[in-house]
């Protein structure tokens, strides 16, 4: 086959735009520190990475929702710690509201007391985390109880339907207590009882009512026992959610990131191969009348 001289410098050209091509490539990873700039550039790299990328993506929202999870329990954990407090201070007032040297004022400014603490169990049971409330169920844009400002009232309507959260794929925990089990209509009706009972003189009732409020705390006791349970278990994906990102990260980075050595070596190989190229280019490229006219 016969070369001729356009033959060679096309080729020539050919082979130098492909080295220009190759210095632009390493450059890119250089500067960048990744494999790939754009899709084309590899395909596979680039398909690995969105799918490595959704699945970070899934870990960092199950993280998001076991940090909204672990301060919902922790705000449940102090409310009930106090709720345990006020039921645990009104056993005191009951056993000294018992003994029979006291007289009709005593007894009258132990309700007084026991009545604040009533109060006081209303407000926990009415516990907001953000606009929240988590005392509610699945109900959580309205509050559990409600008092008569005149009569002193206490209305309870609670949802006891779990409020779960996603913490993995296809796992789900509960978030809340079941209000129904400690902030019942049942429970303050109790104490509205006692209260009633201690400002009439009334001790008759008192043994009962003492044995139904070591109820009312037992119930409390072993829903406080079923979130630490569940504080525990939360712990435990949380860990498992933070190996998971370290891996995730770990699989994008050796799918995307360039190997910075190599590619300085490349470039630098390139450059050499690049600067031979057009050494021969230029011998190529034969002189013309032109040139023997200067």
């Amino acid at each position: 086959m016969r070369v001729t001289q356009n033959m060679l410098a096309n080729s020539s050209l050919k082979h130098i735009s492909e080295s220009y091509r190759r210095l632009d490539k390493y450059s890119d990873q250089l500067s960048t520190g990744k494999k790939i700039t754009r899709p084309s550039d590899d395909p596979v790299v680039a398909m690995k990475g969105m799918f490595y990328r959704t699945n970070l993506t899934e870990v960092n929202q199950y993280q998001r929702n076991l940090s909204e999870l672990s301060l919902w329990m922790d705000n449940s954990d102090s409310s009930l710690d106090q709720a345990n407090s006020s039921l645990q201070r009104m056993r005191e007032l009951l056993l000294q509201a018992k003994n029979g040297t006291n007289t009709a004022d005593e007894r009258t400014a132990i309700a007084t007391e026991m009545d604040q603490l009533k109060q006081d169990l209303a407000s926990v049971a009415n516990t907001k985390v953000g606009d929240k409330y988590i005392f509610n169920g699945t109900d959580i844009d309205n509050p559990p109880v409600s008092i008569d400002s005149s009569t002193g009232q206490v209305t309870v309507k609670t949802n006891n339907n779990d409020f779960n959260v996603e913490v993995g794929p296809n796992v789900k925990l509960r978030a809340n207590i079941h209000p129904g089990n400690i902030f019942s209509a049942a429970m303050f009706s109790d104490i509205e009882n006692i209260i009633s009972d201690l400002k009439s003189d009334n001790i008759t009732n008192l043994d009962a009512s003492l044995t139904k409020l070591d109820t009312h705390l037992d119930n409390l006791s072993a829903e406080r026992s079923d979130l630490g349970a569940r504080s525990n278990r939360l712990d435990m994906i949380s860990s498992r959610l933070d190996s998971q990102e370290v891996f995730a990260n770990q699989v994008i980075s050796d799918n995307e990131d360039a190997d910075i050595e190599k590619v300085i070596t490349d470039l630098k190989t390139q450059e050499s191969v690049h600067r031979a190229a057009l050494s021969v280019g230029a011998q190529i490229i034969q002189p013309t009348l032109m040139d023997f006219l200067k």
